[in-house]
């Protein structure tokens, strides 16, 4: 079942799903838009990595999924974006690669990508604990490649 606006603030009031910052003009009928951690110039046919400018952290029982704002999509904005698994905790970093022939500006605090918030039927036995657990800003690969 998907979390609706009500069900978000709820969790988010009871301190079992955190959003920091919480900013309620984020929360949308049935999500909430995390915002650009950085200011960017995505130029045509660049790849960049950013972060989120808010650390998340997941119950157990909650998987989050990320969905680009149909605005970036538009502009020829694509982005390459991964499950957030129960138990995450951290700043969420978004791949974004302009496929377009024009610049896109990304400010800093502007409204990047929505994450649903979906409550699973049981909760997990075990929450995530991979290496991207407390991320802080900007995180690279994991894998080890260059």
């Amino acid at each position: 079942m998907v979390l609706s606006d009500s069900e978000i603030k709820a969790l988010a009031s009871m301190g079992k799903l955190k959003i920091d910052p919480f900013v309620e003009s984020s929360l949308s009928p049935a999500g909430y838009d995390l915002r650009s951690g950085v200011e960017h110039v995505l130029k045509p046919l660049e790849s960049v990595l950013l972060p989120t400018l808010e650390r998340v952290e997941l119950p157990k029982s909650v998987l989050g999924v990320l969905h680009l704002r149909s605005s970036f999509a538009r502009e020829g904005v694509i982005a390459s974006l991964a499950l957030v698994d129960p138990g995450f905790r951290g700043q969420l970093t978004i791949l974004l690669f302009n496929s377009g022939r024009n610049e896109v500006r990304i400010g800093r605090g502007e409204r990047l990508v929505q994450i649903a918030f979906f409550e699973l039927s049981r909760e997990a036995e075990k929450g995530y604990s991979g290496s991207y657990q407390d991320s802080a800003g900007i995180v690279r690969s994991a894998r080890g490649c260059t």
